[in-house]
């Protein structure tokens, strides 16, 4: 079992967002527990007006909505009543088990998954702690659970198969509503997983799943107005099918709303650049004259997504990565100068890039799928608001943290700090 804890400042969004998939026929309502009416009695109203009641017990605290996933391995075939009572036994455990809370049950994805709504203030006005709850209350809730109802165990599967999988364009360019949802899928996923600080840097995500957010032409009145559209990518990078508005989507991830994420984003990515940079620095450092699409293939393999941005020419002249282990994204020079296009070209001993046909700004169907490693509770994202990752300060290290350093060496030291030496000047006669 796979538990995502996502809090936020809006119940009625995360409520929408299963009412709609409710209505569309591709989820379940299951449980409503803690409510004055039975399940089957309650309207809909009823539902989100109790939730939206007691969060109204103590207006200081915004961050008021925590909005959870428990996902069960495909092979797993769990009746209704069994998800609610696993449900029932997680919340318990997690602390929320006096707490109102909704149950849903959703048919989107590949495998068994329930979706469970609440809020973290209590009757008497008291806010329950969402600070590292994944660490303190979900990860032992998990692994109880796990043995108590004999479920696959998380820490088994070799890799969590609940990815998220590429918009294929041909499925829905004809249709507003296909298009619609195929984009929302992929926005909810990756919006508040990810950590970037600008629309190019967020379309280096975005293209991977076929999609891209476009603001248009620069003299163009979407453009001045501050307005934003998603569309769908075909497998040459094209925009194809029915563009749609920001403002449509029911988290309304518009230009505004991106604008205060890129600022978030800029010091919650801070911490993953060094892991990144000595992640390169370990490549260049272990393979001399290594060509640039064997280094693009090499650190598609650690994990990181390269895209490059080359002239017709063939010339790099930018490069970004998406560092799929930590969701950050960098561009080259935000990393540092030696990271960025021209001196990454020195590195690897490119004057010129004579591989013109590896432009990688997209490159669908390959790496397309950021997934979850070893299938814990996985904290969505780690900003103020949010619960902090799986990680907490002072975290011991992981082998696979320990493998990705650089070797400590006595005589290694980053290319950026080595002092090279200076040709001696022949003597004139």
């Amino acid at each position: 079992m796979v538990a995502i804890l996502k809090p936020g400042k809006s119940l009625k969004q995360s409520f929408y967002y299963n009412e709609n998939k409710v209505k569309e026929g591709i989820a379940e309502y299951l449980w409503a527990e803690n409510y004055h009416k039975t399940t089957a009695k309650l309207s809909q109203e009823e539902r989100l007006l109790l939730l939206e009641k007691q969060a109204g017990l103590n207006p200081d605290v915004k961050v008021n909505s925590l909005h959870i996933t428990l996902n069960f391995d495909p092979s797993e075939h769990l009746s209704n009543k069994r998800l609610i009572t696993i449900a029932k036994d997680y919340m318990h455990r997690l602390g929320f088990g006096n707490q109102p809370y909704l149950v849903y049950r959703h048919y989107d994805a590949g495998h068994p998954h329930v979706h469970l709504l609440t809020t973290n203030i209590e009757a008497d006005g008291k806010r329950i702690s969402l600070h590292h709850l994944g660490i303190r209350k979900s990860e032992p809730a998990r692994k109880a659970i796990e043995e108590n109802f004999g479920l696959v165990k998380a820490e088994s599967q070799k890799q969590a198969d609940y990815k998220l999988q590429p918009v294929v364009a041909q499925r829905v360019q004809y249709g507003k509503s296909a298009t619609k949802k195929a984009i929302q899928n992929v926005l909810v996923h990756v919006l508040d997983t990810y950590k970037y600080a600008s629309l190019p840097e967020l379309n280096a995500i975005l293209n991977q799943y076929n999609i891209t957010a476009d603001r248009g032409q620069e003299n163009s009145r979407m453009y001045r107005n501050g307005g934003l559209v998603y569309k769908i990518l075909d497998t040459q990078g094209k925009p194809i099918g029915v563009p749609i508005k920001a403002s449509l989507f029911y988290n309304k991830p518009t230009l505004k709303s991106l604008k205060k994420k890129f600022l978030e984003n800029k010091q919650r990515k801070a911490r993953d650049r060094l892991r990144l940079k000595n992640t390169i620095d370990k490549i260049l450092l272990r393979k001399e004259n290594i060509a640039l699409s064997e280094f693009v293939k090499v650190l598609s393999k650690q994990g990181i997504h390269t895209v490059l941005r080359q002239n017709e020419e063939g010339r790099l002249y930018g490069i970004t990565y998406v560092d799929h282990r930590t969701q950050s994204v960098f561009n080259g020079s935000e990393l540092g100068k030696p990271y960025g296009a021209k001196a990454m070209q020195e590195r690897l001993g490119l004057r010129e890039v004579s591989e013109p046909n590896i432009h990688s700004a997209r490159k669908p169907g390959i790496g397309l799928q950021p997934q979850h490693t070893a299938a814990e509770t996985k904290d969505i994202s780690n900003a103020p608001e949010q619960i902090t990752s799986e990680e907490p300060e002072g975290h011991t290290e992981t082998v696979l943290d320990q493998l990705l350093q650089v070797e400590q060496v006595p005589d290694y030291l980053p290319y950026h700090l080595k002092k090279h030496r200076k040709k001696k000047k022949r003597k004139k006669g």
